[in-house]
């Protein structure tokens, strides 16, 4: 897994065995930031990414100007993991450690993007949409990028403008 493009672009994320992960391909990474590159401007960008894992989509945005970083996970060796990459490559990020609908539930800050990447399996997850435009996290304009498996529809979500398909990874789209 490598950083695609920007400040950071080349370095190499060595991830530990053992971590509960599946972190985004290449392919499929290199494609949703094509997609992103045509439509917004990443400076200035606050993201927040839910699911973090390795923290490899925020790495990406980092690389490419954002102006801050929340990466939430439950997994403590994935928080680990992205301290130790902040550290590493000098990113000041939050790196927060809680059970992602929990925080989205009981945080009050604002996002111009939103990136998650939950597990395939994981119950419950055409609420997330909903649950994050009826908290109001995201700024005006924002935008709120689900990556799932291909059997999730999320056509009937609040806000859902399109969905991409990049071999087995697929992105649905949303605008506030």
């Amino acid at each position: 897994m490598r950083i695609i493009s920007g400040k950071y672009k080349g370095k190499n994320l060595i991830v530990p065995k053992g971590l509960p992960v599946r972190p985004t391909t290449d392919y499929a990474k290199e494609s949703l930031f094509n997609i992103l590159n045509n439509t917004i401007s990443f400076r200035e960008l606050n993201i927040l990414e839910l699911f973090a894992g390795t923290g490899n989509i925020g790495f990406e945005f980092m690389s490419r100007g954002a102006k801050s970083i929340t990466s939430v996970d439950l997994d403590f060796k994935c928080i680990q993991f992205i301290k130790k990459m902040n550290k590493e490559i000098g990113i000041e990020g939050r790196v927060i450690r809680s059970e992602a609908f929990r925080f989205v539930k009981s945080n009050k800050d604002k996002y111009n993007l939103i990136y998650a990447d939950p597990p395939y399996e994981i119950d419950n997850l055409l609420l997330l949409p909903d649950l994050i435009f009826d908290k109001g996290l995201l700024q005006e304009q924002g935008l709120l990028i689900i990556e799932h498996k291909k059997e999730i529809d999320f056509s009937q979500a609040k806000n859902y403008t399109s969905t991409r398909q990049y071999g087995k990874v697929n992105f649905s789209f949303f605008n506030s």
